[in-house]
């Protein structure tokens, strides 16, 4: 009877097989694994035109605007400045224009899911969409002033307001009404963002934003090209309703809490108020803003 033995050694002409290799697609995404969203933003195809933009100055930072009609109007109005798109599904009809856009030019785009939106914007209010923009650059004071209509003038100057949806708000008002542009103060944090872009809904591209110097010297520049400071105030102020308004106007709106800074008071030819029953004690900054721009129009235009 035929014993047991254990395995035949290997004979000389036999080599011991290698160890199976994993297989390299599986490792390299266990490798590169992120969440979905981000997966897909690094492997698109449309990445690759990155060397057309060499040339941008490196201090240039994008900057995320969300909304439907702040996107729609970016897109209309200054196209190339678009870096990257995100969409629902469901919003795909909406912007074949800007899909088709994107894909003549290799600019990157993601179908991706409403958690996906609300963590790209920070925001449950993206209606569907987001841009990633280079912003519009910011315009000193000379370079309006050299623009500026000759006649009638509207300017908005903005001392102390911080709030990005109160900033949307009075640009949504202020292109309504043909404001020229909205003057920040040197120090202000207010700047153009996704949250001002989706209140502004879709004037935030036709309401250039001026940054100021040194308020001495900016009051000296619109005085010598013919504006009025006009200042709003809470109380002791004449109502506006019955105060005549200069053409060539810059309406300064102080903060809901401090009001106005004493040296753009003190330059305020004219100080007035908005009328009402005592039951507040004011109009939120916007709203504020918008009443006094129908004013200013029923009056100059």
């Amino acid at each position: 009877q035929e014993q047991n033995r254990g395995p035949r050694p290997p004979r000389r002409d036999e080599a011991p097989s290698a160890p199976r290799q994993p297989d390299r697609y599986q490792s390299d995404e266990r490798r590169t694994f992120r969440p979905r969203f981000e997966r897909e933003e690094s492997s698109n195809q449309y990445q690759s035109n990155e060397h057309e933009f060499d040339n941008r100055p490196a201090k240039i930072k994008e900057f995320r605007a969300y909304g439907y009609n702040a996107c729609l109007a970016a897109f209309k109005k200054r196209p190339e400045s678009i870096r990257k798109l995100w969409l629902l599904e469901s919003r795909i009809p909406k912007f074949t224009e800007l899909l088709a856009y994107c894909v003549k030019n290799k600019i990157g785009y993601n179908i991706v899911e409403n958690e996906d939106l609300e963590k790209l914007t920070s925001s449950a209010h993206h209606e569907g969409v987001c841009l990633s923009l280079l912003p519009q650059p910011e315009l000193a004071l000379s370079t309006l002033l050299m623009s500026a209509p000759k006649e009638a003038c509207l300017f908005i100057w903005l001392d102390g307001v911080g709030n990005p949806h109160n900033l949307g708000a009075i640009m949504r008002s202020a292109a309504h009404f043909g404001v020229q542009a909205l003057l920040l103060p040197k120090h202000s944090n207010l700047s153009n963002s996704g949250a001002a872009a989706r209140v502004a809904e879709g004037a935030a591209e036709y309401i250039p934003l001026v940054r100021l110097g040194r308020n001495e010297n900016s009051i000296a520049q619109l005085q010598a090209a013919g504006f009025e400071l006009i200042t709003t105030v809470v109380r002791g102020g004449k109502n506006v309703f019955q105060t005549q308004l200069p053409k060539r106007c810059v309406l300064v709106m102080g903060a809901e809490q401090a009001g106005v800074e004493q040296e753009l008071l003190a330059a305020s030819k004219i100080k007035v108020e908005i009328p009402g029953t005592g039951y507040v004690e004011s109009l939120n900054v916007s709203a504020a803003t918008a009443v006094l721009l129908a004013e200013w129009c029923r009056q100059v235009k």
